[in-house]
């Protein structure tokens, strides 16, 4: 780490929202929530503030605040998507976006990064370009040691707890998707949009019977469910979902036509009954863990 790198103070970086007690095996977390789009990012950037919103998934560590209700901490990044992704490997990058050489070992063919969706984004969900030029090497450290690993060092330690004190841990990385996302077919030739996507890894990353009481507490309250298309989860899934370590993950996706107005980033009517049927799936899912070990 350059000496001359001034990191940000913990409380900038991300929020923990803890239950007085945790009395459960489980961790929520929300990456792409953060909406600190702060001065020195904006001057960096061609583009303003709305349009670098369009990575992030807005509002979703509020929809899922109930989980400290039930017993489980809810982690969740402060800093937007678009300046730095924390569900990418620590060094997905794209070295024409730098002046400086990116670090020996970095991932620079991952399909991400081809698409400019590296650890240091290089365009916005919409496909914009986030900057008009290079930026100094040192911004990768900066942000990655700043903010990636902070948020990841938080995130283990809280999975790290929750195996000690219960044997086991299961984390629920909490996401929105574009109301474009996933089709349905719904068996008469017609096609529509998922309201909920679960990713599981294809079955790697979590123990089955967990994804099907998370898919049936959806269904329950009318929500149209697929598994794995197109999202079957992303690199915090992959790399904490180890379930014979003991740690299960799974990710879940939210149709933003649900709760938001996808053209300006604004709460809808839906919002409210959205996250007052979340408090039911978080329910479900703590009833689940209380009942049943997995590890």
């Amino acid at each position: 780490m350059d000496q001359n790198i001034t990191l940000p103070a913990l409380d900038q970086v991300l929020t923990v929202l803890a239950p007085s007690e945790q009395t459960v095996p489980v961790v929520f977390s929300s990456p792409h929530s953060g909406r600190d789009y702060t001065p020195d990012f904006i001057a960096a950037a061609r583009l303003d503030a709305r349009a670098l919103r369009r990575s992030e998934d807005s509002f979703v560590d509020e929809l899922f605040a109930a989980a400290p209700r039930h017993g489980a901490p809810l982690l969740a990044a402060r800093f937007p998507r678009a300046f730095c992704d924390p569900n990418r490997e620590p060094y997905e990058l794209d070295p024409s976006m730098f002046t400086g050489r990116v670090p020996e070992g970095a991932n620079t063919r991952s399909p991400r990064v081809a698409a400019g969706l590296g650890t240091i984004p290089k365009v916005v969900a919409s496909g914009a370009d986030i900057y008009a030029g290079r930026l100094p090497a040192s911004e990768i450290e900066r942000r990655i040691g700043g903010y990636y690993r902070p948020y990841h060092h938080m995130l283990r330690r809280l999975l790290e707890a929750t195996q000690r004190r219960f044997g086991w841990a299961l984390l629920v990385d909490c996401h929105s998707m574009p109301s474009s996302g996933a089709p349905v077919d719904v068996g008469d030739g017609s096609v529509v949009g998922a309201d909920v996507v679960l990713g599981d890894c294809f079955g790697a990353a979590c123990a089955g019977p967990i994804v099907t009481v998370i898919e049936d507490a959806f269904r329950r309250r009318g929500y149209r469910v697929v598994r794995n298309s197109p999202y079957a989860g992303g690199y915090t899934t992959r790399h904490y979902g180890q379930p014979r370590q003991g740690c299960h993950a799974v990710q879940i996706e939210l149709n933003r036509a649900l709760y938001m107005n996808e053209a300006d980033h604004t709460r809808t009517i839906g919002f409210a009954p959205l996250a007052e049927d979340l408090d039911g799936v978080v329910a479900a899912i703590a009833d689940l863990t209380r009942r049943q070990a997995f590890p």
